[in-house]
């Protein structure tokens, strides 16, 4: 079967699949820069490298990644290190596709390694730097002083965190501003009359509880309301057990009347559980709920969002990682993302 790019066969070069120099008999270039042009190498010209991947992909060929790290050393892998929390609902799919795009004609792949709360962190960041599996390395919610940060710096590997940390030698990062969000959040329920706000923050091992709670105590400073803070929740809890909770603060003479929920889960057990109990949104509690899946406006128009654009936050971790990978950048990139008001 011939090649609709130029009559030339599409399996000339290699009796199994195409190769580099098939994509470069097919383009008129030699091997060499198709091999530049495929990896997105800014001195080979934008209409080159569009010309060149649209040849590559005519023809299906796929880069044969044992050889170019016997060659390179690189092994075209980045790997993410993703907590399956559940706060905010579609964290991870909005994660991924902001990722998957910003990845696309890098030559990069992604793997994806869930990780859990109640496992040692810095386990698979070390077999992942040690055994040399990646590139690069992305993860998600850090403390304050980050242990996969200390260990990554000291390696000298390339990472960006999605969270901040409190580590006074700078490191790249994207990030929400949960403290404006915690901030707007209170003063949209003071406005709305509430007189005791309750926070639910997650637990505080993590960098962005303290972020919200700064949010928090500036609005309680500048209107003298009444707050609270859970002890028997955070935000990791289940929603069965944020609905309980609910349920047994509901009967309480001076309950909070004012919920700051940083995802839609929360929200929707503590909204369930005063709905159990006879009581409504809007006449015996009000809410502000962090939203990134849109699925909040189709359960609850009426219901205060604050949006957090995930898959921005995708994009912008990958690009910064592609950057230094590269050795582009060896500047430390620091993004902090701003809410977006629904209301």
């Amino acid at each position: 079967m011939r090649s609709p790019v130029h009559g030339v066969s599409a399996t000339s070069g290699s009796a199994d699949r195409p190769t580099l120099k098939t994509v470069a008999e097919l383009s008129g270039l030699a091997v060499a820069t198709v091999s530049r042009a495929l990896s997105n190498d800014p001195k080979i010209a934008e209409s080159t490298r569009q010309r060149v991947a649209k040849i590559a992909r005519e023809i299906g060929y796929v880069p044969d990644r044992a050889a170019r790290r016997l060659r390179t050393g690189k092994t075209m892998v980045v790997s993410l290190m993703l907590d399956p929390h559940f706060e905010i609902l579609g964290f991870g799919n909005a994660l991924l596709v902001g990722l998957t795009t910003a990845l696309e004609g890098s030559g990069y792949s992604l793997v994806v390694t869930p990780h859990f709360t109640d496992v040692d962190s810095l386990m698979p960041i070390r077999h992942i730097v040690t055994n040399r599996q990646a590139d690069g390395v992305i993860f998600t919610r850090t403390a304050p002083f980050d242990e996969r940060v200390r260990f990554l710096t000291e390696h000298k590997f390339p990472f960006v965190s999605h969270g901040r940390t409190e580590f006074s030698e700078a490191h790249s990062w994207v990030d929400y501003d949960n403290e404006t969000f915690a901030f707007r959040a209170a003063l949209r329920l003071v406005e709305k009359g509430c007189r005791n706000i309750c926070a639910i923050l997650p637990p505080d091992t993590l960098s962005f509880r303290q972020h919200l709670r700064y949010g928090l105590m500036r609005a309680v400073r500048e209107t003298g309301v009444d707050y609270h803070i859970p002890d028997a929740i955070t935000l990791d809890s289940s929603m069965d057990e944020i609905n309980r909770w609910a349920q047994g603060i509901s009967g309480e003479r001076y309950r909070p009347d004012g919920f700051i929920c940083p995802g839609e889960a929360s929200y929707l057990a503590i909204r369930n559980a005063f709905r159990s109990r006879n009581m409504s949104e809007g006449k015996d509690f009000h809410a502000v709920a962090k939203s990134i899946s849109g699925i909040l406006s189709q359960i609850e128009p009426a219901t205060d969002a604050i949006h957090e654009d995930v898959e921005d936050a995708g994009r912008v971790l990958a690009e910064t990682l592609l950057a230094l990978m590269s050795g582009r950048s060896t500047d430390a990139r620091q993004v902090l993302q701003a809410p977006k008001m629904t209301f």
